[in-house]
């Protein structure tokens, strides 16, 4: 009998080859050995070993079996099957469990009650509110510590008893013997659902899961900077957990109302200021809006031309983890052309290229300038 050659060696690679290598060399041993294009005998069965290499080697899971156990870990695994389970060996995750998890020095894990949900809650905020930070109080539908029992579940004047199945582990343990060696299987149990004690006496108001419903309030700090989309944890304010467990966490979502006349990218506030042709070719004062006060005022030099940017710096978004240090307000400049103008208003912009030489079209100016 020929001795199957190792994976590794078919495809010409290292054990720690990483997955790219792997595919690489699979590619070029593919188009060298393809039975279309090689028309040697054994072009066939080597184009068949070295798919198999590569649909071991290509899996992470399949590959691993492979490194700790050899061929026997992936035979019969086609597919993604479970070798040791179609054997009667209990699954390849026991028997990972067997070398990695499990017992240690003969110490047995502690059961513990399961930890409490999650909540989100979804806080609308103004755009200045945004920039600035602020306080706010919200109010949500939370499962809290029962005050009848006091969270364990069990009625007054009783405690919980150590569950007799698992005596209080929280866990089942079964050992079995395969070719292997000795592999140990651990389920929660199922008796008391892997918090290694039972209540006899529920508790009349939760029922025995020390926990009531009820609506919370609570005062929430939004940090300066934050934007759309953020979440602030606030760790332990979400639900606690069944008999005594510990709270999850509450996730506050933010909202961010839009602002009437700037907009936000990052730490950066602009806004778009129009100028008339007058303003932008003489200069202006120009009034611009800011979320920290009052519109601030701010000079446009004579001869501004459109697409101008002014930057006003410190003026913008506070950084979200150092705010100390803001961003900036851009200004930016657009130069509106008038669609209608008044009879002198014409005048007076005729008489303007007139003098600038330049050459415009309609309201007879072309025969004024003698152009014809």
């Amino acid at each position: 009998m020929t001795a199957e050659r190792d994976m590794y060696e078919v495809l010409g690679v290292e054990r720690g080859a990483t997955d790219a290598e792997i595919k690489r060399a699979f590619r070029k041993l593919a188009q060298q050995w393809h039975p279309d294009v090689n028309a040697e005998p054994e072009a066939d069965g080597r184009f068949k070993e070295i798919n198999e290499a590569y649909q071991i080697l290509s899996d992470p899971q399949r590959r691993q079996q492979y490194d700790m156990f050899g061929r026997a870990g992936v035979s019969g695994a086609a597919g993604g099957a479970d070798p040791f389970g179609a054997a009667g060996f209990g699954g390849f995750s026991d028997i990972f469990d067997a070398f990695f998890g499990g017992t240690m020095g003969g110490q047995t894990r502690r059961a513990r009650p399961q930890t409490g949900s999650d909540l989100r809650y979804d806080l609308r905020i103004t755009f200045e509110e945004a920039v600035l930070g602020t306080e706010k109080e919200i109010e949500f539908p939370v499962l809290g510590r029962c005050d009848t029992c006091g969270g364990s579940g069990a009625k007054p004047g009783s405690t919980p008893s150590t569950c007799t199945q698992c005596n209080g582990r929280g866990e089942i343990r079964s050992v079995r013997q395969t070719m292997l060696g000795q592999m140990v299987n651990v389920q929660p149990c199922p008796r008391c659902h892997g918090e290694g004690r039972t209540i006899d006496a529920p508790c009349e108001t939760c029922r025995g899961e020390g926990r009531t419903q009820r609506t919370r309030t609570l005062r929430v700090s939004i940090p300066p900077g934050i934007d759309e989309g953020h979440q602030v944890r606030l760790s332990n304010e979400g639900e606690v957990g069944p008999r005594g467990g510990a709270p999850g966490s509450l996730y506050v979502a933010v909202h961010v109302a839009e602002h009437e006349t700037l907009t936000r990218e990052g730490t950066e506030l602009f806004y778009e200021a129009e100028l008339s042709i007058a303003q932008a070719s003489l200069g202006t004062k120009l009034k611009v809006p800011v979320v920290d006060g009052e519109a601030i005022e701010i000079d446009v030099r004579p001869g501004t031309q459109p697409g101008t940017e002014i930057r006003l710096r410190g003026r913008g978004v506070p950084h979200l983890r150092r705010p100390n240090q803001r961003g900036d307000l851009h200004v930016m400049v657009n130069v509106v052309v008038p669609t209608k103008l008044s009879k002198h208003q014409r005048e007076l912009l005729e008489a303007f290229a007139k003098e600038s030489g330049e050459v415009v079209s309609g309201g007879g100016l072309r025969e004024k300038l003698g152009l014809g």
